[in-house]
């Protein structure tokens, strides 16, 4: 088979929630579990630390990763969605999953993923455990998909478990409150492993005290001390995910990391990880912002640091999945912008005309457009030198820009 033909098989084997939503998340860990049996459970032959939360989870992950590599350490960093190429999900040292690689581990283990019915995300964590046990690598920065307790991630034993922050995001399967989703993402808490909270909030403090006093895993809540370091991560917001980043390297035991390490490694997350969609500036005159922020919370700090731009006339390419709670994200944005409504391209995106009607009872006005591609364009071609275009609302818009 080819990369491609494996990719199309990888996709269409099981509902991915990513693209279809609420029926692709199972509610149990056996299918991983068979899986890296199979694969004589490589998740335990490299150490790993486990990275959750609502937002900044993943500027959080490469963050960690970025200072680990700085200090000389083999890194391998597991992501999830991809922006671009899967290879993305599955990196050593910034360097992305080799498509041989991802050729060989599911032609060598077809049957047994189709006899299983693995889902696609479940055997992308196989494969990456895999890869990262093939590679030999120091240490893994595992990102958690969805949730925690239940997530195929979560057989790890890491040696810190991080948890950025919660909000109420996926609902549909997490909860509807706060403390009901920090008791999902809490499940990454094992057995006397330290864990950092990035974010002290009251609503969801209890829960994270509990689990720890009754896993007996020491806990620290990062943005009671704040670190004041330098990050090339553009974006105010990113503050919190260097604090929880810098804590959780600090909570790392057996591995030498100086303060050199850390400066070098916040100012070279772009270099050393390859992460793209976080406030990335894709052209000056006109400015052309994109980010993969897409809930409340997330938007709030974006939509903040949309504020501090100078501009004429601001141009927004929006577009959102069909699960999103509207009447929550949109009165966050902005009123006096131009908006360019369009569909991301996968089987949950929302139609652009009924997210244009649903923007219009919260005073946001503009034009709808049949693809991301074809939004873009449009601003840029009404666009001024003064101008700024921002392009986000789901992670699948900017996928479709880079």
């Amino acid at each position: 088979m080819t990369y491609q033909e494996i990719l199309d098989w990888m996709f269409a084997q099981l509902p991915m929630y990513q693209r279809q939503g609420k029926t692709a998340f199972k509610k149990d860990l056996t299918n991983i579990i068979a899986l890296c049996d199979e694969l004589d459970n490589p998740q335990k032959k490299f150490k790993t630390i486990h990275v959750g939360g609502t937002n900044g989870k993943g500027s959080t992950s490469h963050m960690v990763a970025s200072i680990l590599q700085e200090a000389g350490y083999k890194v391998g960093l597991y992501t999830s969605p991809h922006l671009k190429n899967f290879t993305e999900r599955i990196r050593v040292n910034g360097e992305e999953i080799s498509r041989e690689a991802v050729i060989e581990f599911i032609e060598k283990n077809k049957n047994f993923l189709e006899n299983q019915g693995l889902s696609f995300f479940e055997m992308t964590v196989g494969m990456a455990f895999k890869e990262f046990a093939n590679q030999n690598v120091d240490i893994a920065v595992i990102e958690v998909g969805l949730g925690g307790r239940l997530d195929s991630t979560n057989i790890i034993t890491p040696e810190v478990s991080v948890i950025t922050n919660i909000g109420l995001d996926h609902t549909q399967f997490l909860g509807e409150t706060l403390p009901e989703i920090a008791f999902e993402k809490a499940g990454i808490i094992k057995y006397g492993v330290p864990v950092v909270i990035g974010e002290h909030q009251k609503e969801t403090e209890s829960v994270f005290t509990a689990k720890a006093e009754e896993c007996k895993a020491p806990i620290v809540f990062a943005s009671d001390n704040p670190k004041n370091y330098t990050t090339d991560l553009l974006g105010d917001y990113q503050k919190n995910n260097v604090t929880t980043a810098v804590t959780a390297i600090q909570r790392l035991k057996g591995f030498s990391i100086s303060e050199e390490n850390i400066k070098n490694g916040l100012l070279n997350v772009v270099k050393n990880t390859n992460l793209k969609g976080r406030w990335q500036v894709l052209q000056n005159n006109p400015k052309v912002i994109c980010d993969t922020a897409h809930n409340k919370e997330g938007l709030f700090y974006t939509l903040k640091q949309l504020k501090k731009e100078n501009y004429k006339q601001l141009h927004m390419v929006l577009g959102v999945v069909s699960d999103k709670n509207l009447s929550e994200i949109l009165p966050m944005f902005p009123k006096n912008a131009m908006y360019y409504f369009c569909k991301p391209n996968i089987p949950r995106g929302l139609s652009a005309d009924e997210l244009k009607e649903q923007a219009k009872e919260f005073g946001l006005v503009g034009k709808v457009f049949c693809s991301v591609s074809q939004a873009l364009e449009k601003s840029k071609e009404n666009a001024a030198k003064e101008d700024v275009i921002y392009i986000g609302g789901s992670t699948f818009v900017v996928a479709e820009i880079l």
